[in-house]
């Protein structure tokens, strides 16, 4: 009996010890949960602390001396930064993230921008795009009073495919708009783009404004870029893996290499009317009249003149590709006259070699790590990150010429 008494008392002991214990736990159901969604926040893999650049200061009264933005490095940084602010202002849309636990504005608030409108596809409401701007508020209070040389006045920043259900639909149909048909015009956000674009243009000056994206939105950033400068305004753009395949294009090669095979013969036969083995030296089809004949033919194979171009070329743009990205490597196709340079660490500010034989070129970065995955080759994050090791160039392969030969068509 008295072991039976002392058996409920420690029993009953037990559940009010577990009572008083659960009772006076800071870890509550309700606690737990808001300790886990504030670990979100701060260990989230696209806050800008855990994923974003680690060497990159924000403007400060020093830059009114000498600009930061003026360091090649540095602006790419920033520009990779904007792309990833427009990438996460859509994902905070679909995750109903609000002003206190955004993810985006802390990619543009250490740069001393705003975020001036957001673009949107009105076919399924999400976010493709942003214009952000200086905002001189937030630099005064940093004793930063003008804005430093070099920095734009406003950005446009285009994202690349997101596949998540809520907008992957209509980023894969312009994915598949551009492999067919190497064109984005038909989209509704080629028109939203270039509005937006005219518009900072014209508020701020082409010189002060500038377009940029990634994947996708570097497509739809030359070709936007591409359309107002045939209007006459000439903005900056730095495009990040942009997409170079598409079947257009390779039907297309499979003709003019069948094309080229076949002028490249007739060149170096001699007129129908003269002998083949001339009497003399006069007429002689030498090694130096073939090459020659080769070089007549080049220029107008590109749709250009054997004139200097160099006074023509006024829009170059500037791309960052990954050679191992397959999505964008074509760019580095050396098929006529390229020449490159090696730019290590910081010295991408190299005077790039300039080609004058060619009207359309860009300011092409490369990036060379060996063999890569894709998810990495063709990421954003690379692009801030620090010890990059680049190859500079202005560029004239036939993908590019392709691409811009439309500006400089003579007429």
């Amino acid at each position: 009996m008295a072991n039976r008494v002392a058996m409920e008392e420690d029993v009953t002991e037990s559940v009010t010890l577990m009572v008083d214990s659960v009772a006076s736990s800071p870890m509550t159901p309700k606690t737990v949960v808001m300790k886990q969604d504030d670990d979100d926040d701060a260990h989230h893999p696209y806050a800008f602390h855990v994923s974003g650049p680690r060497n990159v200061a924000s403007p400060n009264w020093r830059d009114l001396i000498n600009s930061s933005w003026k360091d090649p490095n540095y602006k790419r940084t920033v520009m990779a930064c904007f792309i990833q602010a427009a990438y996460l202002l859509e994902l905070d849309r679909q995750e109903n993230r609000n002003e206190q636990n955004a993810l985006a504005p802390k990619w543009w608030i250490p740069f001393k921008y705003k975020l001036s409108h957001t673009l949107i596809d009105q076919r399924d409401g999400s976010i493709f795009g942003a214009v952000l701007e200086w905002d001189r508020a937030a630099a005064m209070a940093d004793y930063v009073v003008i804005r430093p040389s070099g920095a734009p006045k406003a950005v446009l920043a285009l994202r690349g495919t997101i596949l998540k259900s809520l907008t992957m639909r209509r980023d894969i149909e312009d994915d598949l708009r551009f492999l067919a048909w190497e064109s984005l015009k038909g989209s509704v956000r080629f028109n939203v783009a270039l509005e937006a674009l005219q518009s900072v243009a014209k508020r701020y000056g082409s010189s002060n404004v500038c377009i940029v994206g990634h994947s996708l939105g570097a497509g739809f950033a030359l070709q936007v870029g591409k359309a107002l400068a045939k209007e006459g305004l000439f903005v900056d753009a730095h495009l990040f893996n942009p997409p170079s395949i598409s079947l257009a294009m390779s039907l297309r090669n499979i003709g003019e290499k069948a094309g080229v095979a076949w002028k490249r013969l007739m060149s170096m036969l001699p007129p129908k009317n003269e002998p083949l083995i001339p009497n003399g030296n006069q007429g002689q089809v030498s090694p130096g009249n073939v090459s020659s004949g080769f070089r007549n033919w080049v220029p107008s194979f590109y749709g250009q003149s054997q004139k200097s171009t160099v006074d023509l070329r006024k829009w170059v743009p500037h791309l960052y590709v990954n050679d191992s990205d397959y999505i964008c490597c074509h760019y580095t196709d050396q098929d006529g006259v390229t020449e490159k340079r090696e730019v290590n660490n910081n010295k991408e500010n190299n005077g790039p070699i300039v080609n004058s034989n060619f009207q359309a070129a860009a300011k092409l970065f490369v990036m060379s790590k060996g063999k890569q995955k894709f998810h990495e080759a063709h990421g954003l994050e690379q692009w801030w990150s620090d010890n990059l090791e680049l190859q500079s160039a202005i560029h004239s392969s036939r993908l590019i010429s392709q691409q811009l030969k439309s500006l400089y068509s003579i007429k």
